[in-house]
């Protein structure tokens, strides 16, 4: 038994693993070096977050909206509806980001896209913040519909 979880580790590590077809990826077009070695570091000249970093920040952005949203009506503060909705705007943005990365193709249309969906997310934060700081709230508005 104990021969075999040592042959499963060193199957699990060996090169030949590494060069396998299910682990090639798109990237590898673009990086040739990647091929034939693992790299634990990103290059220097990637924009943003890397892939899974980027993957990462949306899941802890999720998770921290199953918080923000019960403490933002359970406790009426304006520091909570400005995160609520930096939260919100932000998670909606993501997520049409990957739905326009999936259904949107052409570099002209893909780059409109982009543009408008960063038009349309910089307005509603602006909108959403407006709202908290000139109105009543966007908890105590959401509350005020439920109520009616």
């Amino acid at each position: 038994m104990a021969m075999n979880i040592l042959r499963s580790r060193a199957l699990l590590t060996s090169p030949r693993l590494m060069t396998s077809a299910f682990l090639k990826s798109p990237y590898q077009a673009n990086y040739p070096a990647m091929l034939n070695t693992l790299h634990t570091t990103h290059n220097n000249h990637t924009a943003g977050l890397l892939p899974s970093k980027h993957w990462n920040a949306e899941r802890v952005l999720s998770i921290g909206l199953i918080g923000i949203i019960p403490a933002a009506f359970l406790i009426q503060n304006p520091a909570l509806d400005y995160a609520l909705a930096a939260s919100l705007v932000l998670h909606g943005h993501w997520g049409m980001e990957q739905v326009f990365l999936d259904y949107v193709h052409g570099e002209t249309m893909s780059k409109v896209a982009n543009a408008s969906l960063f038009a349309i997310s910089a307005l509603s934060f602006a909108g959403l913040c407006y709202f908290n700081y000139n109105d009543v709230g966007l908890t105590k508005a959401v509350m005020m519909l439920w109520s009616s």
